[in-house]
């Protein structure tokens, strides 16, 4: 009875200020995704550099193993970008020297659609002509410079990142166990060894499709194999859309290429077996149940990421959630969230033991 009356008698005002602060920490990183897109991605950064200063620091000084992590850094994210963007031109090119056969397929398309009372005319002519080509050049030129500040943004909060780790660290052991700073502590560290293993098992999975997208591609005669494996591999960093990209762009050139819907069939059939193997069937295995998450939050922080900061919240959406679903799993108020979104039976139970 007294259980009831406590219950009955709870204030609603915590939990409308709590929702209250999570939609306030929401508009903030949608108006503000100049400042927390580049800190997002600066602390999966850090949560891969930092082993490797930790280790170097044991023998060399603290600025000479940052100066190496750093370089180190810029070389990965330069060799990713420039591969990717090879590609990307490699494709534009193909596609600006062999207009006319895509808008011959346009014109059969139309021809399908106008069938069955679909009006087309006078699409291709209206918007894709020079100076549609034009925008697009100029769009994709605006890209690539907000693309180089963000990096140079990302950059500069891995340095100062790096730099204050330890310092942090010893702050939060100050930390009793079961308080807030003490969960934070712990499920940050657990944090940056999931996102390791996350971060590592992507890229032998997007290593892995990218090599069998360029052998399928080759095989079958269509041209840019290499490009459209190393678009594969690239993409294969952002779940759900990536896949679906690297699957429809293929295919679509196979159509104008081989004039033939059953080839392209057949190629876009393969595609998605091997975004299936890989994804569905080697990925989860080869990851393990602690990284689990489901497929509703999956999905949810890609598209809920896109909505934020456009493409680089896609690509870092997932390793977000994993971090709050592993933090949430460290304090009592917030574990049914790693209960519903994150952690199995076996990490629920040592938890609950430890």
């Amino acid at each position: 009875m007294n259980d009831t009356t406590s219950n009955a008698g709870r204030s609603p005002v915590p939990a409308m200020i709590g929702i209250c602060a999570i939609i306030l920490i929401i508009a903030a990183m949608y108006w503000a995704s100049n400042v927390f897109a580049p800190i997002s991605f600066a602390l999966l950064i850090i949560a891969m550099v930092w082993p490797v200063q930790r280790a170097m620091q044991a023998r060399l000084p603290q600025l000479v193993a940052l100066l190496v992590c750093l370089v180190g850094t810029i070389v990965v994210m330069a060799i990713f970008a420039l591969l990717l963007g090879w590609s990307l031109n490699r494709v534009g090119i193909y596609v600006l020297s062999d207009t006319a056969r895509f808008q011959a397929m346009y014109n059969q398309l139309a021809t399908w659609l106008e069938g069955y009372g679909i009006a087309v005319n006078g699409l291709w002519e209206r918007h894709f002509n020079v100076s549609w080509i034009l925008r697009i050049v100029q769009q994709v030129t605006g890209r690539l410079n907000s693309t180089l500040t963000f990096s140079l943004v990302v950059l500069i909060y891995v340095m100062l990142g790096l730099l204050e780790v330890g310092d942090i660290g010893r702050k939060l052991r100050r930390f009793q166990p079961g308080s807030i700073g003490y969960a934070f502590l712990v499920g940050s560290s657990e944090t940056a060894a999931k996102l390791r293993r996350y971060m590592l098992v992507r890229t032998l999975m997007s290593i892995m499709t990218g090599v069998l997208v360029w052998g399928l591609t080759y095989g079958s005669g269509l041209s840019l194999s290499a490009e459209w494996g190393v678009i594969a591999f690239a993409l294969n960093y952002i779940p759900v859309i990536g896949p679906l990209f690297a699957t429809v762009l293929p295919t679509l050139f196979a159509i104008a290429q081989f004039d033939t819907w059953q080839a392209a069939i057949l190629i876009f059939v393969f595609l998605n077996l091997i975004q299936f193997l890989v994804g569905s069937y080697l990925e989860p295995r080869i990851a393990g149940r602690s990284l689990a998450l489901s497929p509703v939050m999956v999905l949810f922080a890609v598209f809920f990421g896109t909505f934020l900061w456009g493409i680089a919240g896609a690509f870092i959406g997932v390793p977000i959630a994993i971090a709050i679903v592993t933090i949430a799993a460290h304090h009592e108020s917030s574990r049914w969230l790693a209960d519903i979104f994150g952690a199995g039976d076996g990490d629920a139970s040592e938890l609950q033991s430890g």
